[in-house]
């Protein structure tokens, strides 16, 4: 694989429409889907001649990518509930199996496995667990601890996705209730809302409760805004909150409709660039957006994809996990560190 670098510090949402012209290009023989660019200013974040690329294919259900420095890439498998590691050789390998749940009764095609990651201290990673329904911490020598699955007595639904607000080391999680069998019907749900919690202090509190699906969730470089996917097929949106100086939040708005796009795909994870981009995954690509909302250009990736990161020795790699396979482009600006 070529050497790639990192810059889309951005939001990615799909379904926005623009007055000037649509080119689409796939740049490289060895490119695959297509680079879709709405705005002048998407070359500033994309160069013109960036190009998608496949770097590894075959999983059931790829997510919650994750960069680490030492040059590698872990990702989960939520169908296959497993943990991969993808190095620039291009060989992967196994990192933890199960990933997201210990029991073998889940039917079939069940998001019972790892979702989202986020580096915590010392080298070591916390991943959310859709059926054991918790967020576990990986240490440096691989021993599994939980650090959070329960709020005021009661389990949590699935923990999907995750961010640290990096000023004061708290953590924000959503938990929607995927990885129960019959989601909000449930007879196992035991909380009767699906929340986006912070966890400081060691304690736990539900900071939005009136989402139906949360799922991605980012902060702005300056941590003033906190943004929030919700992945419901009826509403089909990509929120903004103000962050309080006490961890709360307030003023939830809509940073951007899609829920008439009739593309495959709902909002999900996102990134956000140091310029203050917005990556977002939505209806039929990973969209970028400027901090105002303005839809700059759609990555088309041929498979419909979940979520992204930031990588590579400059960080100017966007690492996209994608249905069955694992993608990357390079951009121009190095995006946000994860560790």
């Amino acid at each position: 694989m070529k050497k790639l670098a990192l810059a889309l510090t951005s939001l990615v949402i799909l379904g926005s429409c623009t007055t000037k012209p649509v080119i689409e290009t796939a740049s490289s023989p060895s490119s695959v889907g297509t680079i879709v660019r709405r705005d002048p200013a998407f070359d500033a974040l994309v160069p013109a001649s960036a190009h998608i690329e496949k770097l590894a294919g075959g999983f059931q259900f790829t997510e919650g990518p994750l960069w680490f420095p030492e040059g590698y890439v872990w990702f989960s498998d939520v169908v296959g509930n497993a943990v991969r590691q993808w190095s620039p050789d291009g060989k992967v390998i196994e990192i933890l199996r199960p990933g997201g749940y210990d029991k073998n009764d889940a039917p079939p095609g069940s998001f019972i496995g790892p979702n989202g990651m986020v580096a915590d201290k010392d080298g070591a990673v916390l991943l959310c667990q859709h059926g054991n329904r918790r967020i576990v911490r990986i240490g440096k020598d691989r021993q599994i601890s939980v650090l959070v699955d329960r709020f005021e007595g009661k389990r949590l639904n699935s923990p999907n996705d995750l961010v640290y607000k990096p000023s004061d080391a708290s953590l924000y999680f959503t938990d929607p209730p995927y990885g129960l069998p019959k989601q909000d019907d449930d007879p196992q749900k035991e909380l009767k809302f699906n929340g986006v919690f912070r966890l400081a202090g060691g304690k736990v509190q539900a900071v939005i409760s009136d989402l139906t699906r949360p799922n991605g969730i980012a902060f702005s470089p300056d941590e003033k805004t906190l943004y929030v996917s919700n992945s419901d097929e009826h509403n089909k949106v990509w929120m903004q909150y103000d962050v309080q100086p006490d961890g709360t939040v307030s003023n939830g708005r809509i940073f951007f409709d899609v829920t008439a796009i009739k593309e495959d795909g709902l909002p999900d994870g996102m990134k956000v660039d140091c310029p203050g981009a917005r990556v977002l995954r939505g209806p039929g690509g990973t969209w970028v957006f400027d901090p105002t909302g303005k839809h700059l250009g759609t990555i088309r990736t041929p498979e419909i994809p979940a979520n992204c990161t930031f990588g590579g020795s400059d960080y100017r790699t966007l690492f996209l996990t994608a249905s069955t396979s694992l993608y990357a482009v390079c951009i121009k600006v190095p995006g946000i560190k994860a560790l």
